[in-house]
């Protein structure tokens, strides 16, 4: 059996900013961009520029002095002072959809996970926790606790996402109740899995979430695997909702994504497609929640700022990511990283099985392609 993690005791009320506590939260007002680079500077961080601490500024001035609450931490933060802050959900285009490695006997690799959320930061993506392609809904409790406690300890220089998902909102709530006892920036909120809801059962429920968390929150529409799509209705319900930020749409139909876009501009669109990423670029995408970054970060970063600055970006990701999906996912994926030697197991939580896939071929010769790109 793999070993089990107790809750973390309750979270203080009091506010902090940035992890600064005090009189020094309290003049954080006063500062300006220059100060804040050079306390950055000063605490061991890399340099950021002085016209994001400008952004910053603009957001703390917006609130008279104090963080809007998507920034609002209640945990010790140590040395993340500026970058914590400025390192904005909404300035990350690239999230990975990041896979949970396991050792042979099933249980989590925390060691695999180290290394791989450390390659994610190395190539500035944004990490998504616990979403279908990290099993989320397949370990427990006491194991998705474990993982975000693993990931926060670490003080990456990246924002991290957690999914939530499932059917039964009372757990949701105890799982949101704890994530919002860590560092964590945002939330990615799948539609109900397996009972189909209807627009006034999705409404409420992304509204109880919603209502349950002080950060950003990404609504999920993922047909293919929660047997229903995010209705329109529950979209508009919920326009204005301050912690409803943005959709990842995994409809696979671009058309869709235009549609949907240009009937609701007041929120962010990403592509939740590497297949389609080209094209939902083109109509003006926000960014790309990815499955093929995980095993080619810093390639698929580089096609992600190209497509979103209105470059040619060719085909490359979408062939690759397509051998991504031969099987299950993330079954190919986690085959080709163990092929990588990049994780020690290829193994998955039923009833995810490694020996879904019918064979490894394709993987090699995306990976050829990437290579030779």
């Amino acid at each position: 059996m793999c070993a089990r993690r107790s809750w973390l005791t309750p979270i203080e009320p009091r506010c902090t900013i940035g992890g600064i506590r005090g009189s020094k939260a309290e003049a954080i007002g006063d500062l300006t961009p220059q100060l804040l680079v050079t306390e950055a500077e000063s605490s061991g961080l890399s340099v950021i520029k002085a016209s994001i601490a400008g952004v910053l500024l603009v957001m703390i001035s917006l609130s008279a002095g104090a963080l809007p609450a998507h920034h609002c931490r209640t945990f010790p933060l140590s040395n993340r002072l500026l970058l914590e802050i400025t390192m904005t959900v909404t300035q990350t285009p690239l999230w990975t959809a990041l896979i949970t490695p396991m050792q042979a006997d099933g249980c989590v690799d925390f060691a695999a996970l180290t290394r791989l959320l450390h390659e994610q930061a190395a190539a500035g993506n944004g990490i998504t926790l616990l979403g279908s392609t990290g099993e989320g809904a397949n370990l427990s409790l006491a194991e998705r606790q474990a993982i975000i406690e693993h990931a926060a300890r670490l003080q990456l220089n990246v924002p991290l996402m957690v999914g939530v998902g499932g059917l039964d909102l009372a757990s949701q709530l105890e799982w949101l109740a704890f994530c919002e006892t860590q560092p964590v920036s945002a939330y990615l909120l799948v539609t109900p899995i397996y009972a189909k809801p209807g627009a006034q059962g999705q409404q409420r429920w992304f509204k109880a979430l919603l209502d349950a968390v002080s950060k950003p929150c990404m609504l999920y529409n993922i047909p293919s695997r929660s047997g229903v799509a995010l209705a329109e209705a529950a979209i508009a319900a919920l326009i204005g909702h301050p912690n409803f930020w943005a959709v990842k749409e995994s409809g696979g139909n671009p058309l869709r994504f235009a549609e949907l876009k240009s009937a609701f501009p007041q929120i962010a669109w990403y592509s939740g497609d590497d297949v389609w990423f080209a094209e939902h670029a083109l109509l003006g995408a926000a960014g790309l929640v990815s499955v093929a970054s995980n095993v080619w970060p810093q390639q698929v970063a580089d096609i992600v700022a190209k497509g979103l600055a209105g470059e040619a970006i060719g085909a490359v990701l979408r062939e690759t990511a397509e051998s991504l999906f031969v099987a299950p996912s993330p079954i190919p994926t986690k085959a080709l990283m163990h092929y990588q030697q990049r994780i020690a197991s290829n193994v998955l939580r039923l009833p995810l099985c490694a020996e879904d896939l019918a064979s490894l071929a394709p993987l090699l010769a995306a990976d050829l392609q990437w290579a030779a790109a």
